[in-house]
């Protein structure tokens, strides 16, 4: 199966809600949710594509001739590349019901050990969910990461209950998800964490901890004191917070600030392997796409992810090759042009 193959098959299985673009760049749905636009005006899914397409590559290819090392290492477990697959949810309301949360969790999850990366998966009010999440990882061996959304601490701690059956190698909050309106108004209060909050909620959790929807230097900071491991620089593909910047916008000041101090992966408009390299460059340890993987499952099932994944593997290779950095180390700001 080729990409355009895959492509070509989830324009067949999604529906009217998501047009499958040849580029998942925003600017086809806009606004559109259900489906997979964004909040408000829809601008910020495209301004996190278009941020990454003002980047240029620096060319250099005056080196050794050898095989590039696109291998990646976080929490003691070796990756193929530094490419996460995001968490989805709800994907029946904003996709189709070719899938649901479980089935769609269950193909990811598999394809993406298969494929040399990881999978993080996604959360909603169903608990069923996240125990289903957690059986996946099981069986992929721990290569997975569950995403709770920010509930109160004693949904946060039932959910836990559940997603370590899975044996994950880490578990994520996705603290961007505060505004979704399933969140508002629910007794006890769920939502906004401070950083007590969080610190309380990462005392329970026995593997590393990471925080997703960091946007500012301060944020980063917090989720440092708090106790995270990892942050993902995320503004949750801009269906939280209308006219906020682009990811790719601030990755560098959060790397000035707390990189090498714990990992630091990258969300929001990243397509290829040229903007994989674009975002490592810019000092990120791994990047995450959402929307991409979507089409994936939705047009070929494992063998659609897996495609998908060898794709960006290609891309990321056939740049490090064309700028003479043969490993991910060398992968540095001079191999870019801002």
């Amino acid at each position: 199966m080729t990409y355009d193959e895959v492509v070509k098959n989830a324009k067949q299985n999604i529906g009217d809600k998501c047009v499958v673009c040849p580029v998942c760049n925003g600017k086809a749905c806009g606004s559109k949710m259900p489906g997979p636009g964004a909040k408000g005006t829809g601008v910020v899914s495209q301004r996190n594509y278009d941020a990454w397409q003002k980047i240029r590559i620096n060319m250099d290819v005056i080196h050794e001739n050898k095989p590039v090392d696109m291998s990646f290492e976080m929490f003691g477990n070796k990756f193929k590349l530094p490419l996460f697959a995001g968490p989805v949810g709800a994907v029946t309301l904003h996709y189709s019901d070719k899938y649901d949360d479980i089935s769609y969790n269950n193909v990811l999850v598999s394809a993406c050990k298969k494929a040399g990366i990881a999978a993080f998966t996604g959360d909603g009010a169903n608990p069923e969910v996240v125990k289903a999440a957690a059986k996946a990882i099981k069986e992929a061996d721990g290569f997975g990461v569950p995403t709770i959304k920010p509930w109160s601490a004693q949904v946060v701690k039932e959910k836990y209950e559940l997603v370590k059956a899975g044996n994950p190698f880490a578990i994520a909050m996705d603290v961007d998800g505060s505004g979704l309106p399933f969140l508002k108004g629910m007794n006890p209060p769920a939502g906004f964490k401070s950083v007590d909050d969080l610190k309380e909620i990462i005392n329970m959790i026995d593997v590393p901890f990471i925080v997703k929807g960091i946007m500012t230097v301060n944020g980063a900071k917090k989720a440092l004191e708090a106790g995270a491991k990892g942050i993902i620089v995320s503004n949750h593909g801009g269906r939280v917070l209308d006219q906020c910047a682009a990811t790719a916008e601030v990755l560098p000041e959060i790397v000035a600030a707390v990189g090498g101090k714990m990992k630091i992966i990258v969300d929001g408009g990243i397509r290829t392997g040229a903007d994989v390299f674009k975002a490592l460059a810019m000092g990120a340890d791994a990047v995450m796409i959402a929307r991409p993987f979507v089409t994936a499952v939705y047009g070929g099932g494992e063998e659609g992810v897996e495609c998908y994944v060898q794709k960006i593997a290609a891309e990321l290779e056939d740049t490090m090759l064309m700028t003479g950095a043969l490993s991910l180390k060398e992968i540095t700001a001079d191999k870019i042009r801002m």
